[in-house]
């Protein structure tokens, strides 16, 4: 993977999960990383690590503040002379019923993984068609398939998922390049904050396999990074998800129709006995980008789990 070799590229939800390890991969492969994140200590912590590979910088940002992600836009190419690719990776999520969601949470989810996304390429496009560069898009299994208690993160990743189709179709002509990645559930802080609520975990437990495992984390940043480097448009972190994406739209959300209404049922006492526990977000990078929210999300008092 020669071609990203003193390569600038910035990685976007880069403090933790899988954006830390995505850094970490491509300053490996001899890329210049520009780490942009919430949590300053986690996300010093990923740059240092990087850093034993090549040039490292982390940058301190909220992916949906427009002119904050301007200006780093800017500190990135005087830093490191350019941009070649940007990895939109920020992402959060809440678990459970539609109904029982807090609308600021919900909307805040929207907002970090969808309109982030188009912030963030908002800001990096200039540095990307004066390079010839590419903008990766990570998407998720859920934009292919509908996950019932996760409404939010389902439709912003459906959201990004089209936004970068378009996109790729505005900018060929320009010179740049734009890929969807797709995981299933990957071994991260997310994911197994997740699984410590018994309801959330119950329910993934009833898919069919193979979603219903958690993947591991390196060889899915591993194809991943090989993804970027030939500048794919369609990267799969698990092989198995390719022939999903390959089926018709149609079917996977019929089968979930089928088969999860009786399992939301199954479980829905104590998820309406447990629903005021997710009023808040699902992990510790959650946290950080809820942390504009804190007076709203007083009340719910965040749970120990959330820390692991």
């Amino acid at each position: 993977m020669s071609g990203l070799r003193g390569k600038t590229v910035v990685v976007t939800g880069a403090a933790r999960g899988i954006g830390a390890a995505l850094a970490l991969g491509l300053a490996q492969q001899g890329a210049q990383v520009a780490l942009v994140g919430l949590e300053p200590a986690e996300l010093e912590d990923a740059a240092a690590a990087c850093g034993q590979h090549g040039q490292c910088r982390a940058w301190v940002a909220d992916v949906t503040d427009h002119d904050r992600m301007s200006a780093v836009a800017g500190q990135v190419t005087g830093h490191f002379g350019g941009v070649d690719v940007v990895v939109a990776n920020a992402g959060i999520a809440i678990g459970g019923t539609f109904a029982d969601s807090d609308p600021a949470a919900f909307s805040r989810v929207i907002e970090v993984n969808l309109l982030g996304s188009a912030t963030t390429a908002r800001a990096f496009l200039p540095g990307l068609q004066a390079s010839g560069g590419y903008f990766l898009q990570v998407a998720s299994l859920a934009a292919i398939t509908p996950a019932p208690l996760m409404a939010a993160y389902c439709a912003s990743k459906a959201g990004v998922e089209a936004f970068a189709h378009v996109l790729r179709a505005e900018v060929a002509h320009q010179g740049v390049g734009v890929g969807v990645a797709y995981l299933t559930w990957t071994d991260t802080d997310m994911v197994r904050a997740a699984d410590a609520d018994d309801a959330l975990r119950q329910l993934r437990a009833a898919l069919p396999w193979p979603a219903n495992r958690t993947a591991p984390l390196g060889p899915a940043v591993a194809r991943i990074v090989a993804g970027i480097d030939r500048r794919a448009a369609h990267i799969y972190a698990q092989r198995w998800v390719r022939g999903l994406a390959w089926l018709p739209r149609a079917a996977l959300p019929a089968a979930i129709a089928r088969r999860a209404p009786r399992e939301v049922a199954r479980l829905d006492a104590v998820l309406r006995a447990t629903a005021h526990h997710r009023l808040r977000p699902v992990g510790p990078g959650g946290l950080a980008a809820f942390a504009g929210l804190a007076g709203e999300m007083a009340a719910s008092e965040v749970a120990p789990e959330e820390g692991q």
